[in-house]
């Protein structure tokens, strides 16, 4: 079997998941992707987690413009909040990179299983925060877009399950928070591209077809099938029992995420 048939599979699976639940792909494509890297001939083993970072956050790139445009057609988008923040989002993506591109792959795969694990506690018991204040100043919320860049970058996620809540607190409407969410997954992916892009350029050991850490012949299959599958998942979404999928979807994080661990450790 082609690689290709496996890259096509999680491509529909993750526009599946994100069109139904409304959940990044991030989290599902890097431990799969790595697992996928792992087994095949020409990767380095020390560079299979980086290259799946960087190939996430390259897909991410479109998957969120097409999210954005969405989002905007609705009116859900709060721009003057995306404009404050997005300076943050930038300098903090640039330099979640630059440290993912540093750190050795077990240790880094151990900080995104524990993010992995986060998520899945807050996506089986539905935690919300409360909305109790305003949204701060110009200066804390750059602050703020750098946290959320970040760690973003570190795990290659469009930054929905930091964003959300974040602004949920501060009081913007549900409505809106998932729209304004989902335009700052645009620059988030802009800076986590760039950075890996970079930061793996000309580096020694990466297999023909990479460009720094983004490996091309699995992007240019994810891309298409994500984009493909994520309207009809959005649009089976009414008819789903969708609480029930979001727990069983958080299982299958953790188990993915523990299985890339064990690979990596092993």
């Amino acid at each position: 079997m082609g690689w290709w048939l496996a890259y096509v599979a999680l491509g529909l699976f993750t526009g599946f998941a994100a069109g139904a639940l409304g959940i990044g792909g991030g989290l599902v494509m890097v431990p799969s992707l790595t697992i996928i890297f792992a087994a095949q001939a020409g990767f380095p083993a020390a560079e299979v987690l980086h290259l799946a970072l960087g190939t996430s956050m390259a897909v991410i790139l479109f998957t969120s413009l097409s999210s954005l445009l969405a989002h905007h057609r609705h009116g859900a988008v709060l721009w003057p909040i995306v404009v404050q923040i997005t300076p943050g989002i930038l300098l903090g993506t640039l330099l979640g990179t630059l440290l993912a591109a540093s750190v050795p792959a077990q240790p880094l795969a151990i900080f995104f299983s524990a993010f992995v694990s986060l998520v899945a506690v807050q996506m089986v018991f539905n935690l919300k925060p409360r909305a109790a204040r305003e949204l701060p100043g110009r200066a804390a919320v750059l602050v703020v877009g750098v946290g959320i860049g970040g760690v973003s970058a570190l795990v290659s996620i469009g930054g929905g399950s930091l964003t959300v809540p974040f602004l949920t607190w501060c009081n913007v409407r549900v409505h809106n928070a998932i729209g304004t969410s989902a335009a700052i997954g645009f620059p988030i992916a802009v800076g986590g591209s760039l950075g890996y892009l970079f930061n793996g350029w000309e580096h020694p050991g990466l297999p023909a077809g990479s460009v720094g850490y983004i490996y091309l012949p699995a992007f240019l299959w994810l891309v298409p099938s994500s984009m493909l599958m994520a309207p009809f998942g959005a649009k089976l979404a009414h008819s789903l029992p969708v609480a029930t999928l979001k727990r069983l979807f958080a299982g299958l994080l953790v188990v993915l995420a523990a299985r890339m661990l064990w690979r990596l450790l092993a």
